[in-house]
C-alpha cells in the first residue's frame, strides 16, 4: 500500500476521512529535477569568472532552491497563514541579525 493510499483511508478521531492535501510524485519529480539542473548551474558557475557577480549568482540560485525545498518538500506552501506568518517573521528576524551582525566586516 503507498503512502497516499494509507493517507487516503486514515480518518480523525472525530471519525471523519483525511486525505492526501499535498501535491502529487509527479510534482515532487519535476522539483527534483529542477533542483538537479539548479545544482548543476551553480557548479558551472563556479568555473566561469564573473568576478564579483559570481558569488552573488551562486548566493541567488541557492535562494531558488532553498525556496523550493521549502515550499514544496517541507509542504511549507500548504500550510495555515498563521504558520506562514511565523515562520516568515522568523526569517526576517535572522536575516536582520545576520545583517547587523555582518555590520562589523565592512566599518572596522
Amino acid at each position: 500500500m503507498s503512502h497516499s493510499e494509507e493517507l487516503a483511508g486514515s480518518s480523525t478521531a472525530h471519525g471523519e476521512s483525511i486525505g492526501y492535501h499535498g501535491p502529487s510524485y509527479g510534482l515532487f519529480i519535476l522539483i527534483w529535477i529542477a533542483l538537479v539542473g539548479l545544482t548543476s548551474l551553480t557548479v558551472g558557475i563556479a568555473g566561469i569568472d564573473l568576478g564579483a557577480y559570481t558569488v552573488s549568482l551562486a548566493l541567488l540560485i541557492a535562494c531558488i532552491k532553498s525556496g523550493l525545498v521549502l515550499a514544496y518538500f517541507m509542504h511549507f506552501k500548504f500550510d495555515t497563514p498563521l504558520i506562514k506568518f511565523l515562520v516568515g517573521g522568523c526569517g526576517v528576524i535572522f536575516t536582520g541579525i545576520i545583517l547587523f551582525l555582518g555590520l562589523d566586516i565592512f566599518f572596522i
